[in-house]
């Protein structure tokens, strides 16, 4: 098996989402989940065996795993990855992937997409972990794999403090360039302007919390970092084309 289909039209549902410390107790584990599918994003060197066929492990490679596959990873020593258990409840909009990819210039951006899906709440977890499915299933289209290092590096920044205060200086110190520099480059990279990229990820946050979650309005405005009822009123109107009440209706 090196290859897998994924079903992207509806959210997933999360059955566990955390960080994975493997290798401590011995050096391999073999298992299998009957109904949930496996996404490891990894931060050490091994083998993953699939079906009798070796895939080997470097640090920021992902795979992804279907449901009741008998799996074995043979360690080399302590071995670290952010992973998902999850389900696929949708059947249209396949996408054949790579069983295992090298994510390359776009591992910072998913480690801190599945870090976000950690700590958010259950809520959240689904749309944290949609986005990064997206993520994983696009990683070949792009012949460069993935934007600039710095520009990833910014966006992972800018997905893990969506609920905060986010200024480009601060963001431009996460990605390791001057505020300029990285301005024109995630411009050229994205064809957006940082803050417009910014508002444009916490809307379709928003959106999906309003419409998929029982969340209070006020708690999903906290959530994308407008606090504030009437400007998120607001900003819904202009960037969503309706009010909350409306969108979550």
């Amino acid at each position: 098996m090196d290859q897998v289909e994924l079903a992207l039209n509806e959210p997933p549902v999360v059955a566990d989402v955390g960080i994975g410390v493997h290798g401590t107790r011995g050096p391999f584990d073999v298992f299998r989940l009957p109904d949930l599918w496996q996404l490891h994003l990894y931060g050490y060197a091994a083998t993953l065996t699939v079906h009798g066929v070796g895939h080997a492990i470097r640090p920021g490679h992902v795979s992804l795993v279907p449901p009741d596959v008998e799996v074995r990873f043979d360690y080399l020593g302590r071995s670290t990855h952010l992973f998902a258990h999850f389900r696929l409840p949708g059947l249209e909009d396949r996408r054949t992937v790579p069983l295992m990819q090298d994510a390359g210039a776009e591992t910072p951006l998913l480690s801190g997409l599945m870090r976000a899906a950690v700590t958010a709440p259950p809520a959240r977890r689904s749309a944290e972990l949609w986005t990064v499915l997206w993520r994983v299933a696009t990683l070949t289209m792009s012949p460069h794999n993935g934007p600039h290092p710095a520009v990833s590096a910014a966006i992972a920044h800018i997905e893990s403090n969506l609920a905060g205060p986010l200024t480009v200086p601060a963001i431009a110190r996460a990605a390791g360039l001057s505020h300029n520099h990285l301005t024109r480059l995630f411009r050229a990279e994205t064809g957006a302007t940082i803050v417009a990229y910014i508002r444009q990820r916490r809307m379709e946050r928003a959106r999906h919390l309003l419409r998929a979650s029982t969340q209070s309005i006020a708690s999903i405005a906290a959530e994308v970092g407008i606090p504030d009822l009437q400007a998120f009123n607001k900003t819904c109107r202009r960037e969503l084309g309706a009010s909350p009440t409306t969108i979550r209706a």
